[in-house]
């Protein structure tokens, strides 16, 4: 039954596009169709711990990314996207661009609302390591389950609608802006944190929980510094409710800057995540945490993180990376919850990518995890990627 509505999901999607192509071409515009995709096979292995899959997704997983996009004319183009991984398959996208002249563009549908810059490259082939940076992560670092996963994993997708700007400031600047309405992240009554499960699973719906939407947005910076040097730099926002009581509001900021030389690359981000919990009726019993000096629960947790990341290529077929990154929770927890009142979590990453023909690469990178409240551990990712 589940394979069968997959294969009438994706027929769906194949005619929808193949309509808008048909209504362009009648309208006196050729519609250019594109395919493209990416799958990325990744093997994870723990030295230092025998039992890894007790506190991570270890071994064999694979990362697929596939999408269908028309441009219908001039001012309209369409896209559908579908993704798997160990959550299995999900619909990445399905939106409508419209632009009534170049530098403005309104979306609507089902798409990764702009944030930060690393979701702008989230598919397997367009990063250079196995897995994503702490504050994006989906399921691959060590201790998700008792971290809740990220701050932001990517992609985010969801419902809503997109304005976006763009304009050039003389030959050396360009700005980009970006507001959207999304149905926002989501959680069951008497929450403590996001449910990641339920802001992504066609079990629950894909539809808002709460009925009230979570506004945000991005603004950026490029300046072109010479004919080989680029400094892109932007800040990021979120804000809403995610339980269906509309009392638990989070508030998620971000800034990003990213420096291009050449073929070399830095990428900085710092992400942080401001969420309140519900304390129940007696919060004596459900936190290990009493009150503070005023005699109140402190109701809301921050959620910070990092990742400074470094790329050079080394002629035409290989790439070196290193990367630093960190996560941080602070606040109060629930009684079982394994973490303190301030936990934390740093990486340090190096690795490489070996090209073998155009479009098809190995990954290959070594990670320390330092855990301020569980034992250290040493991981090892060996990925093959192939981009079509």
């Amino acid at each position: 039954m589940t394979r069968d509505l997959h294969r009438l999901a994706r027929a769906a999607a194949l005619l929808t596009l193949g309509g808008l192509a048909w209504i362009g071409a009648n309208e006196g515009h050729t519609a250019e169709v594109n395919f493209a995709g990416s799958v990325q096979l990744d093997d994870l292995v723990v030295p230092t711990d025998d039992r890894a899959r007790d506190f991570v997704f270890d071994g064999f997983t694979t990362e697929l990314s596939m999408k269908l996009s028309v441009d219908v004319s001039r001012e309209i183009s369409a896209q559908v996207k579908t993704c798997y991984g160990c959550h299995g398959f999900e619909l990445g996208a399905a939106y409508v661009d419209f632009r009534p002249y170049d530098a403005l563009r309104i979306r609507a549908g089902r798409f990764t609302p702009t944030f930060g810059d690393f979701p702008l490259r989230h598919d397997p082939a367009n990063h250079v390591t196995s897995d994503k940076p702490l504050p994006y992560d989906m399921g691959r670092m060590l201790r998700l389950r008792e971290f809740n996963m990220s701050i932001l994993p990517a992609p985010y997708v969801d419902n809503g609608l997109e304005v976006s700007f763009a304009q050039s400031l003389g030959d050396s600047v360009d700005v980009d802006v970006h507001a959207y309405i999304v149905g926002g992240l989501r959680a069951g009554a008497g929450a403590t944190d996001v449910d990641f499960i339920q802001s992504r699973s066609r079990e629950l719906y894909y539809v808002d929980n709460n009925s009230q939407p979570t506004v945000g947005g991005r603004v950026a910076a490029s300046f072109y510094l010479g004919p080989d040097t680029a400094l892109t730099i932007g800040a990021s926002g979120m804000y809403g409710t995610y339980d269906p009581d509309n009392r638990l509001d989070l508030l998620v900021l971000g800034a990003d800057l990213v420096l291009r030389i050449e073929r070399w690359a830095l990428r900085v981000e710092y992400l942080a995540r401001r969420t309140r919990m519900d304390l129940g009726s007696d919060p004596a019993q459900a936190f290990r945490y009493g009150p503070g000096s005023d005699g109140r629960y402190d109701p809301y947790a921050l959620k910070d993180g990092f990742y400074a990341e470094t790329t050079f290529p080394i002629g035409d077929h290989v790439e070196l990376v290193g990367r630093v990154d960190g996560m941080r929770r602070q606040g109060n927890v629930p009684i079982a919850s394994p973490l303190r009142s301030e936990s934390a979590v740093l990486r340090y990453t190096v690795g490489g990518n070996l090209r073998l023909t155009d479009g098809w690469r190995v990954k290959l990178s070594t990670e320390l995890y330092d855990f301020s409240d569980f034992e250290d551990e040493l991981a090892i990712h060996l990925g093959v990627v192939g981009a079509f």
